[in-house]
């Protein structure tokens, strides 16, 4: 038997695990109780150990949600995994947060929707998708374009928009550039999280290239140095530059040109 201090519940406790005489380990924490009925084997010690047990029920609408999270991503274009929970947990009838499932749970869910559904497809699109942000982030060259979200990992779907971030002394010099170009957008706000209580708002300029919508978050120029936390997993973002679409691109056939020089 050994010993080691975790958290469990409200408690911070020591846990014990010990190899039973059929060789299965057996683990769990001890959970201190005023008491003596309220023992579990009610041994008049005033103490017992709690397990946590899997609920078959619970996983199985946990897996159904991100299922059907994923499919209303796919299908509508939303990007947002809360939006996609909330609406997949209205649609099943689940009140429970607890089953809820994470967004990696749901990336990977996507990733499966894709495929089985759009095998024929989502290959060709996603490359298409691809070849409008490589030509997006060549008329954005100056700004120093990096690739971001379902785009660049390959979860994108039809509907997806085109996530970059630019890295500049201010939006108002890639407003510039686009007037420059003749391509009319607007200027938006987005609030991005670098730590669980720190989140910074930057200016987003967005605007349609061909039928493809662009998000291009301006960053100053010495935020190219850290990345803000992925909605999806949390950790740094992962950031693509021109170099690397093309890399991307290259095994494939090339998409067809959105119009521009």
């Amino acid at each position: 038997m050994y010993w080691k201090k975790v958290a469990c519940g409200a408690f911070f406790k020591p846990v014990a695990s010990l190899p039973p005489a059929k060789g299965v380990t057996f683990a769990g924490c001890l959970v201190p109780l005023r008491k003596k009925t309220d023992t579990l084997y009610n041994n008049g010690r005033g103490g017992g150990v709690m397990t946590k047990r899997s609920n078959p029920r619970a996983e199985q609408l946990r897996r159904a949600l991100a299922q059907e999270a994923a499919r209303i991503m796919s299908e509508q274009g939303i990007d947002d995994y809360g939006l996609a929970k909330r609406k997949a947990a209205e649609r099943l009838g689940a009140s429970d947060i607890a089953v809820l499932p994470k967004n990696t749970e749901i990336e990977a869910a996507l990733a499966e929707h894709h495929r089985l559904f759009d095998a024929n497809t989502h290959s060709s699109t996603l490359h298409s998708i691809r070849g409008a942000a490589l030509q997006a982030m060549r008329l954005l060259r100056n700004f120093q374009p990096r690739l971001v979200g379902p785009v660049l990992s390959g979860t994108a779907s039809t509907h997806s928009e085109i996530n970059l971030h630019l890295f500049a002394e201010g939006a108002e010099t890639v407003s510039l550039h686009l007037i420059e170009h003749a391509i009319p957008y607007r200027v938006a706000e987005r609030r991005l999280r670098y730590e669980p209580n720190r989140l910074v708002a930057y200016p987003v300029v967005q605007f349609v290239a061909g039928d493809r919508q662009i998000d291009a978050v301006v960053f100053p120029l010495d935020g190219i140095r850290q990345s803000p936390a992925s909605p999806v997993d949390g950790r740094p973002m992962r950031r693509a530059d021109a170099a690397e679409v093309q890399s991307l691109l290259s095994e494939s056939p090339q998409p067809e040109r959105v119009g521009w020089n």
